[in-house]
């Protein structure tokens, strides 16, 4: 039986190391050494080569997406998946235009994860079925629509929240008390955030969200 060699990277050490046992039951399957974090990942990549590598898309505000490419200039042959909690369809789009093959949420089971991984391992990809439309949708659209994406898989976790409310029409100061933050704090956020856009005003900012797919969480009255 030929085994499909696995490489699991989380900062959640618990979780990585419990799954990585769970994951060396199967008898085709070889677990390498976990990786915590991604300078870890790309070593264990280059000496190892998994056909599998499976990525926690959030090292704490730090996306994990933009490693893709060194870990695909390392290891060309394999095939990523990524395993997170997040469900924004923006960092979805930004996963698979960067070589990812599977989006597969949290809160799975091992069997179904397991299952995801066979089927990578062939050749396939698993995204989840309510995602597809929209990430088909966004993976077809123009060239402005994938700079907009492009340009916000950039921001923190916390810097979209702020994004988010500022789409919602929140000011600073009702952005700080959303998230429990000061306002000097949502303040130098949404500075970082307007910078990394390269956008020189909340409108620009809010437009190009809007580009990229996000809409208000609350309709307005």
């Amino acid at each position: 039986m030929r085994q499909t060699r696995i490489l699991v990277m989380d900062d959640h050490r618990l979780f990585v190391e419990t799954l990585a046992v769970r994951l060396a039951m199967e008898p085709d399957i070889e677990v390498l050494p976990v990786a915590h974090d991604i300078k870890g990942m790309l070593a264990i990549a280059k000496t190892g080569r998994p056909d599998v590598v499976v990525l926690d898309l959030m090292l704490g505000s730090v996306s994990t997406v933009g490693a893709l490419q060194d870990l695909l200039d390392r290891c060309p042959e394999a095939r990523v998946i990524f395993l997170t909690a997040a469900q924004d369809v923006s960092l979805m789009v930004q996963a698979v235009r960067s070589g990812a093959v599977g989006w597969v949420p949290k809160s799975v089971g091992a069997d179904q994860l397991i299952r995801v991984i066979r089927t990578v391992a062939l050749g396939g990809g698993y995204i989840p079925s309510r995602s597809l439309a929209e990430l088909l949708r966004r993976l077809t659209t123009g060239d402005e629509v994938a700079e907009a994406e492009h340009r916000l898989a950039s921001l923190t976790q916390r810097e979209r929240q702020v994004l988010s409310c500022m789409v919602d029409g929140l000011g600073r100061s009702q952005i700080a008390e959303s998230l429990g933050v000061s306002v000097n704090t949502a303040r130098t956020h949404t500075q970082n955030l307007l910078n990394k856009l390269e956008v020189h005003s909340a409108l620009e900012a809010i437009s190009l969200a809007m580009r990229a797919g996000l809409r208000p969480s609350v309709p307005a009255a």
